[in-house]
């Protein structure tokens, strides 16, 4: 035997042996371990309110369910896209999507062709509250609601109201409150809350409408007035802040919105009751609320059977209102 054959056949010897050492089930891929992760899918890019509280929910729940969770955002059409992806998941309790209220609420009645409908999801839980606000520069000559409704009274012809997108629970309200004040307020629509802030600062209009998280900084520093908040109580942590409804106007108590968890139809009742548990554990953190509060952001932690009913009821609220205004969002 040459010494370049001996050293060859020892090679292909040492390789058979410590092949050979692997333990079969290794080698089994029915029983290699689950290493894919939790998802939670985001219709918006990082940054926003909706992103913030996927992030401050993966850290949490990874600790939890003692597995990977991770945030994946999928931007696009008002949402659209990420609850049209999650529809398609596989029901496996894999995928969760995290979405506002609106998409199944005010979209049924303000596109005619959607590609989902809640029957297409089961509802796992309500997560938090958004609350809106009504403001105006702090340089205008009306520093409360009353005052502002007195204003616009006697100039009907400066009723906009700026809203950074028409077709969402913002844009009836404004409608809802001009009539609630009996003065036709119009709808201003920005691209974005940053533009609409330095508009609102600047008085170049003379109100809007946003989440309270976008203005409160800004209401602070003196720079914009918060003339009312939405729904139909104060928030405790803000008590300075009046409600809409307390100072006789309406249109704003069902403005607040909620973002919500939801999953394919289809998964299991015990991967919905596991994922469920978790999100609502998730949710009590004190860190969680902490960093939740911080982006105006309000934990609920309501179980899925009551999100669903809340849903019903809400969709019975926007509907007949929108269908009086007679938008509807081109296809």
């Amino acid at each position: 035997m040459t010494r370049t054959f001996r050293r060859s056949w020892m090679t292909a010897a040492v390789a058979v042996g410590l092949l050979a050492a692997v333990p079969v089930h290794a080698q089994t891929p029915a029983a290699a371990p689950d290493v894919s992760a939790l998802r939670l899918v985001v219709g918006f890019p990082p940054g926003g309110a909706l992103d913030t509280l996927a992030r401050a929910l993966s850290e949490r729940l990874r600790l939890i369910l003692n597995e990977p969770v991770l945030v994946e955002n999928r931007p696009g059409a008002s949402s659209r896209l990420s609850i049209e992806h999650v529809k398609r998941a596989a029901p496996d309790g894999r995928t969760i999507l995290l979405a506002s209220s609106a998409p199944f609420t005010i979209f049924p009645a303000t596109y005619s062709k959607l590609g989902y409908g809640l029957q297409d999801f089961v509802p796992v839980a309500h997560l938090v509250n958004v609350p809106t606000v009504v403001s105006a520069g702090a340089s205008q000559p009306y520093q409360t609601l009353g005052a502002y409704v007195a204003w616009v009274k006697a100039h009907p012809d400066k009723a906009g109201v700026g809203l950074t997108n028409l077709g969402g629970a913002l844009h009836f309200a404004v409608l809802a409150m001009g009539k609630s004040i009996g003065v036709p307020l119009s709808p201003v629509p920005y691209k974005g809350g940053a533009p609409l802030a330095t508009d609102i600062m600047g008085g170049h209009v003379p109100a809007g409408t946003d989440a309270l998280a976008s203005q409160l900084e800004l209401h602070r520093a003196g720079k914009l007035r918060i003339l009312g908040i939405s729904g139909q109580e104060r928030i405790a942590s803000l008590p300075e802040l009046p409600t809409l409804a307390e100072q006789g106007v309406d249109g704003f108590v069902h403005a607040t919105a909620s973002f919500n968890a939801f999953v394919p139809a289809g998964t299991r009742a015990d991967q919905v009751q596991r994922l469920e548990a978790a999100l609502l554990e998730a949710l009590k953190d004190p860190q969680v609320v902490a960093q939740l509060g911080r982006a105006g952001l309000y934990p609920t932690g309501y179980p899925g059977a009551k999100l669903a009913s809340m849903l019903r009821a809400e969709q019975a609220f926007w509907q007949p209102i929108v269908a009086g205004s007679g938008f509807k969002h081109a296809e």
